[in-house]
């Protein structure tokens, strides 16, 4: 176990403890950008910031539009991981990590193919349609994107690549304000779709945003997981040339966070705020 695991793993036991659910065998079920932590025996799941801060300075800000967006969702009887009703879901602070409160769900070993992963995003896009937004269209990707130019210098990015950067997002923010605006997972891609004995749930919403479905949309068609345009093509979703603005903004988007993630391998950082 990592020392970011180790430290998010006593985090979410203190919190969960001190709302009265013990954790007497808590296992890390993910160690990335966040940490997952299984409270067993209680039915309840942490997700812990951990490299998060490298980032986004304030996590609670993204956790706390996760649990309200996923809170309506589960309402609405959208298919998704619903927030704990065990203890207040957070997000909660303690240690300097901030952290939130799931219900478990049992994850069957299975992936799936591209028409199912279309059809269950068309199916979340037609009840986050009828939510209320919170923050200014694509606002996660583009302040992330805004995040790494002023912070990459110091994990040994030159100051052209960082003026590259940001120069390739200014020259596509007029070309993303296109399509009705409305609430998007802002993460949609197979991995965060979870096969479970209810059916397909829909999982980690933490980089919502308001914006136009395109945004989902290049998401999904940029995966390494499946076949990302027969997904597309499976709902009669746009060509790739009319995407192309958002799928350069999700390239530009998902090397943030590997760069994030490869600092933080290599210079051993905790992710500490």
């Amino acid at each position: 176990m990592s020392g970011r695991a180790a430290r998010a793993v006593a985090a979410a036991s203190a919190v969960a403890a001190a709302h009265g659910v013990p954790a007497r065998e808590p296992r890390v079920l993910h160690d990335g950008v966040n940490a997952v932590v299984h409270l067993a025996p209680a039915p309840v799941v942490a997700r812990v910031a951990t490299l998060t801060p490298l980032l986004r300075p304030d996590p609670s800000r993204p956790f706390g539009r996760e649990v309200a967006l996923a809170g309506a969702l589960a309402a609405a009887g959208a298919a998704v991981v619903a927030p704990s009703d065990l203890l207040p879901p957070g997000p909660h602070e303690h240690g300097g990590l901030v952290l939130s409160f799931w219900r478990h769900v049992e994850v069957l070993p299975r992936a799936p193919g591209p028409a199912e992963v279309a059809a269950a995003l068309a199916d979340l896009h037609a009840t986050l349609r009828h939510l209320p937004t919170a923050g200014t269209p694509l606002d996660t990707p583009l302040d992330d994107l805004a995040a790494w130019v002023e912070r990459a210098g110091g994990w040994g990015v030159s100051p052209a690549v960082r003026t590259r950067v940001a120069d390739d997002v200014e020259r596509l923010r007029p070309r993303l304000d296109s399509g009705p605006v409305q609430a998007l997972h802002g993460d949609a891609h197979p991995g965060n779709l979870l096969a479970t004995p209810d059916g397909w749930r829909w999982a980690d919403l933490e980089d919502t945003c308001p914006g136009p479905v395109a945004w989902d949309l290049a998401c999904l068609r940029s995966t390494s997981r499946l076949d990302g345009r027969a997904a597309l093509d499976a709902v009669g979703a746009p060509s790739d040339a009319e995407l192309a603005p958002w799928l350069e903004l999700r390239r530009l988007h998902a090397q943030t966070w590997t760069a994030v993630l490869r600092s933080a391998h290599t210079s051993g950082s905790a992710g500490s705020r």
